[in-house]
Formats: structure tokens, sequence, C-alpha cells
């Protein structure tokens, strides 16, 4: 699917905040609101658009502890290290990275004792040869 200018500004809008109104989307983009829906519609479907979510608020995300872990795997091992990260409520992303790890898991728990615990399970899994972890202490930036 070719993007015109017009897709680029409504997905950076909806970026920023997925829950504007068609009627605002549609002021700021300067067509109708028809339009925006029509477009946001032919977004989804094409996949452009994966999902519309929420950003959690500093009363409730200031009470998650979050890290990350780096990972290094064995050889051939990669696969079942993701299959079983996936059944893990904790871990919000996988990424596979280059460099002296293999993965960076990115983890969120409602405590310490249950991040201990989550990092003890990812050094338990068949595959993973060695973690290292770090907690994330606050966000400067999030986009």
């Amino acid at each position: 699917m070719k993007l015109d200018a017009r897709d680029l500004a409504l997905v950076r809008l909806l970026e920023t905040d997925s829950r504007l109104p068609t009627s605002t989307l549609a002021k700021r983009l300067g067509v109708s609101r028809t339009t925006v829906q029509t477009r946001i519609d032919r977004l989804v479907a094409a996949e452009v658009i994966a999902g519309f979510t929420i950003r959690l608020g500093k009363p409730l995300e200031s009470r998650i502890v979050r890290g990350h872990v780096l990972v290094t795997a064995a050889p051939k091992a990669a696969r079942h290290i993701e299959a079983s990260l996936r059944t893990m409520p904790q871990v919000e992303a996988l990424h596979s990275v280059s460099g002296p790890f293999d993965m960076i898991v990115q983890v969120a728990a409602a405590s310490i004792e249950e991040l201990d615990q989550v990092l003890d399970d990812i050094g338990l899994i068949d595959g993973v040869e060695r973690t290292t972890s770090s907690i994330i202490l606050s966000t400067r930036i999030r986009r």
C-alpha cells in the first residue's frame, strides 16, 4: 500500500493520541470526517495500523517495576526461548539484537519480588546460557 502525505500525517496524529475524534483529525488535516474514517479503515485493513492502545498515567505507571534482560542463547535455542517467553505475562517485548547478546527482553512486574522471580524464570529456560539484567529507574522520553 502506498501512503501519501495525508496518510502519514494521520498516522502521526494517531500515534500522538489515538483517541482524537475524527472531527478533530479532519480539522487538523483539512479534510472531511468521512475522509478521515475511510483512511483509518483503509490503513487498518492494510495493516499499516495494527491497533489502538493507551499509555498508562503516572499514578499506575509508577507502581510497575520494569527491567531489561539481556540474554545470551545457546546455538539454535532462540525459537525455544521465544516460545517460553511468550507464556510469561510479565514479558512486554522481546528484541533480537546484534552484539554480545542475542536478545533483549523487556519485563514488567508488580513488585521487586515478582521481578526477581521473573528474572530467575528466564534464567532457567533451556537454552539460556547467561542473562544480565537492569531495572529501569525512570523513563525520560517515551513516544
